[in-house]
């Protein structure tokens, strides 16, 4: 039995690509991250949520090998990213806010360059172009491409080498639906090829269309953890039903078996244009959380 436990154990380790374990980091006498412990599944797309300046940036250039912890440990695929090897770095793509494009060059060089020093061949870089949205413009220098298009560009550079681990900063602001849409798709399917995504993001209906489970952090500690509508309903006080109906009468009931009797009635007659239950959105979860909304400026 205990043989078998352990092999459980290992094959549970086996899965989980990213694993975090008692965090912390400060800059002088700032604290910056607080005992931080997380893991991330093969192929799971995690969520960072948390305003400016809470430790999001700090935390990813950590799991990224970009600064060593004051303690702690984070593994890559069981590399201690303390100590890494240098192939790890190869299975790492990212699109940060300070991933600088090559400004005179275009899309299409801006990927050349990339694709020579990983050895990919040139079809790949049509294929990212395309599923971006920028094949047409693909002639068109950096330095003339608007914001969304640059945040295009930094994306198809970040998957171009199609990556085990990808870190993505607000990789849909400032994009139109339709193209917001074709990028959750490549998302979903580098995930179901295996990637691995650290998401970052202000937008709380896309962490919840995209991600399995999200962490909220604030003033560097993790404030709450898990699937985003377990969460929602974690914190539903109210646990109420918002009633319309087609007289254009608006009704609050509570959620309890006492008023299942009258939601039947107006069911049966009819009458019911829409009918909601209460629970909070994750904005209102972190202000709970917090006193804080997700997009506050706390520099």
């Amino acid at each position: 039995m205990s043989g078998q436990t352990y092999t459980e154990k290992e094959k549970q380790q086996d899965q989980n690509a990213i694993v975090i374990t008692g965090l912390s980091h400060r800059f002088g006498e700032k604290e910056v991250l607080r005992n931080i412990s997380l893991s991330v599944r093969k192929g799971e797309i995690l969520g960072l949520l948390g305003p400016s300046g809470a430790g999001k940036t700090t935390l990813i250039k950590i799991i990224t090998g970009q600064l060593i912890p004051a303690s702690g440990c984070v593994k890559l695929a069981g590399c201690d990213m303390r100590t890494p090897d240098r192939d790890i770095y190869r299975r790492i793509g990212m699109m940060m806010d300070d991933c600088g494009l090559y400004e005179r060059l275009s899309c299409y060089d801006n990927l050349r360059l990339y694709a020579d020093l990983y050895r990919i061949g040139h079809d790949r870089i049509r294929q990212v172009l395309e599923w971006v949205g920028l094949y047409a413009d693909r002639k068109c220098p950096a330095q003339k491409l608007s914001k969304g298009m640059r945040g295009r560009l930094m994306l198809a550079r970040a998957v171009l080498h199609r990556p085990e681990f990808l870190f993505l900063d607000e990789p849909t602001s400032g994009l139109d639906p339709a193209t917001t849409g074709h990028i959750h798709d490549l998302i979903f399917g580098m995930c179901e090829d295996g990637t691995t995504v650290f998401l970052t993001t202000h937008n709380m209906t896309e962490a919840e269309k995209l991600c399995k489970h999200i962490a909220l952090l604030h003033e560097g500690k993790i404030v709450e953890y898990g699937e985003p509508q377990e969460i929602n309903r974690k914190y539903n006080h109210m646990n109420r039903l918002k009633i319309r109906l087609y007289d254009g009468r608006s009704l609050e009931l509570p959620n309890t078996a006492e008023a299942a009797g009258q939601v039947y009635e107006y069911l049966q007659d009819g009458q019911i244009e829409t009918i909601h239950s209460t629970e909070p959105d994750l904005e209102s979860v972190f202000l709970e959380l917090t006193g804080k909304h997700l997009q506050d400026n706390v520099m």
